[in-house]
């Protein structure tokens, strides 16, 4: 059974059949909207989900503890479930309602409305690749790319596998030294970065995910886990390396796009969260196109 509005119930590896049913019919574009991405962060952002006439609705809290939304999800006009969902929020003394990372089809249909405010936030704009560059790095424009990884082949030996139940407590060893040395301990959004891995990789298999490893004389060194968002496209949700190690990360990920990806036409790599070293890395790849987010209010 799903919670009917205006029930709402915390998410549950349980639910992801039905949610990922819903989901997969939507056809998403935004990163966001796959049930890996709730499950993984949901203690962080305190997820719960209900369903309103049919579509997916997803309530989330923000570090401040504020309730807010995310975009409803599922057939036809949305309008009046975005106005029940807001209308909930107040309910419960939300004075400015608000739902986060709406893809453009929510806002085509809001848009001319004078009952919202819709305004863009490009710091969650997804990066999408064309996955057949990521794969070959062709020309002259991915040639830092091709120098990091022809450097890290003459230094090292390595052997790249699909990821495996067989590779997660290496992978999860891996990551939380990346954590060590980050002293995640010190910084709350490392910390949540942890959980999020710890939760993907330990939830492999019921999340069907699919990922690729890099070891070297037997190790794991990076690693790189994700599925499919829609049918042409792929959304990598972790990537992790040892970044002592030059080159890995540039071969991790051409690696997935050449091995793992293969029946996709593009690789969504997710946001940037504003970090204007991240932007500059996302942007070095060459996106073939930004999704772009909106945060809606009421008006």
């Amino acid at each position: 059974m799903y919670p009917e509005f205006p029930a709402f119930k915390p998410l549950n590896i349980e639910d992801r059949e039905f949610i990922s049913s819903l989901l997969k019919d939507y056809k998403p574009v935004t990163s966001e909207l796959s049930f890996t991405n709730f499950y993984i962060w949901r203690e962080n952002y305190k997820f719960q989900w209900s369903v309103y006439s049919g579509n997916l609705l997803i309530s989330a809290r923000s570090e401040s503890g504020e309730l807010y939304g995310f975009p409803p999800v599922g057939f036809g006009p949305k309008t009046e479930a975005v106005l029940m969902f807001f209308r909930w929020m107040q309910e419960l003394g939300i004075e400015n309602p608000r739902i986060e990372r709406a893809d453009l089809r929510l806002v085509d249909e809001l848009r001319d409305s004078p009952l919202f405010e819709i305004s863009p936030q490009r710091h969650h704009f997804d990066y999408v690749y064309l996955r057949e560059a990521l794969a070959t790095l062709p020309g002259n424009k991915y040639h830092s790319k091709k120098n990091h990884i022809n450097a890290f082949k003459k230094n090292y030996e390595f052997r790249f596998e699909q990821l495996g139940l067989r590779h997660i407590k290496s992978c999860l060893d891996m990551a939380e030294t990346w954590c060590t040395l980050r002293r995640c301990e010190d910084d709350l959004s490392l910390m949540e970065e942890w959980n999020a891995v710890r939760e993907a990789l330990m939830n492999y298999e019921n999340l069907n995910l699919v990922g690729g490893v890099i070891t070297i004389d037997g190790k794991v060194e990076a690693f790189s886990l994700g599925e499919f968002l829609n049918e042409s496209t792929v959304v990598v949700h972790i990537e992790k390396a040892n970044a002592e190690i030059r080159g890995l990360y540039a071969l991790i990920n051409q690696q997935c796009a050449e091995h793992v990806w293969g029946n996709a036409l593009f690789i969504n790599r997710e946001q940037d969260l504003g970090d204007d070293g991240l932007r500059q890395a996302k942007l070095s790849y060459h996106p073939e196109k930004l999704i772009e987010k909106y945060s809606i209010k009421m008006a």
